[in-house]
């Protein structure tokens, strides 16, 4: 009785283009050179560098899960 092994399913959930992306983004945040949307202020928040990162890599079209809402 041979079985054959089932192709192991991806269940990552972030493309690696997407993790490169909010890298350079934690780093620009670092520097200082990071600016929210409208307003141009300046980001200081971690969450919000690696939501800028997000948001833009799903402009993108890179394999990042939709938004909660």
């Amino acid at each position: 009785m041979a079985t054959k092994k089932a192709a192991k399913k991806s269940t990552r959930k972030y493309g690696a283009s997407a993790g490169e992306h909010v890298k350079t983004e934690m780093h620009e945040m670092k520097r200082g050179k990071l600016k929210s949307g409208r307003s141009g202020k300046k980001v200081t928040s971690r969450k919000q560098a690696i939501a800028i990162g997000l948001s833009e890599e799903r402009k993108n079209g890179a394999k990042v899960p939709k938004k909660k809402s």
